[in-house]
């Protein structure tokens, strides 16, 4: 066998050096938004069919507490209450309670790792899961609205208010149940804390805070939903102070965003390890 010089090789055809190939360059990262509407749609249409028979029963109980709550209260302010805080305990069992179940059962089933080989920025996952659970939350609050205003003689001119409070509340409340999912060490204690949060949802946020101590009113404020409830309260009255509306849908917001990245904080924690 012969060797030729690499000089006298025919022009274009490549050298070993030359011929050798160049490293792949790697993709770019996922952006955040095409990575949310993606997990979005995929926990919509995972759990369109299990979560339907649930929020049947979120409804429900928010309905039959209204019922019992119209032999106790006539009107006024303590009925503002406790329409306000049935529509929004809607909220507080899909997105509290159910969203701490899920990822409670997640990180125990290794689900997290999934997730995690996935291109999507950890926020995508967390926001995607928590708008989904979120979403259903729609129909079963606006029927529980209309039934208590009917019910208890409420006017429904400002229920339009709802398209506000449904996604502050609901970010807030998933927020902090996909937190306390991925930080409990035991599904069965994730089950637990979401049931502590939607109890504590229903006997602060229902019940009116006219007829509570002091020490429970305290409790009640740090609720996140607290907000969501009050602000929707109000636009009950007959002429409702728009100022302290927006007041307490802009905390209820900021309590959503905080509580949102400690989910994310927690799931990149739970990911890990």
């Amino acid at each position: 066998m012969s060797v030729v010089p690499a000089e006298v090789l025919p022009d274009g055809a490549p050298t070993t050096k030359e011929a050798a190939p160049e490293a792949a360059e790697l993709g770019p990262r996922a952006r955040l938004w095409p990575s949310l509407a993606a997990v979005y749609r995929a926990q919509l249409s995972r759990a369109r069919v299990a979560r339907i028979p649930l929020l049947f029963v979120a409804t429900f109980q928010s309905v039959g507490i209204m019922v019992l709550m119209r032999g106790v209260v006539d009107g006024g302010g303590e009925a503002r209450a406790v329409v306000a805080g049935s529509a929004v305990l809607v909220v507080a069992f899909v997105a509290l309670n159910l969203l701490a179940q899920y990822f409670g059962q997640l990180r125990a089933s290794g689900g997290l790792d999934h997730y995690a080989t996935l291109p999507v920025p950890p926020a995508a996952v967390v926001l995607g899961a928590a708008g989904a659970y979120a979403s259903f939350t729609v129909p079963g609050t606006l029927v529980t609205a209309v039934f208590g205003c009917a019910l208890f003689g409420l006017p429904m001119a400002h229920l339009w208010i709802l398209i506000a409070v449904i996604p502050l509340a609901g970010a807030a409340l998933a927020g902090l149940g996909a937190a306390l999912g991925l930080l409990a060490p035991r599904p069965e204690l994730a089950t637990l804390l979401g049931q502590l949060g939607m109890s504590a949802a229903l006997l602060l946020g229902v019940l009116p805070p006219e007829r509570m101590p002091e020490a429970v009113r305290l409790a009640r404020d740090l609720l996140p939903s607290t907000y969501g409830v009050e602000a929707l309260a109000r636009t009950f009255g007959p002429d409702p102070d728009w100022a302290r509306v927006l007041a307490d849908l802009a905390v209820c917001g900021g309590v959503g965003v905080i509580s949102l990245a400690v989910a994310t904080w927690a799931y990149r924690r739970a990911a890990v390890r």
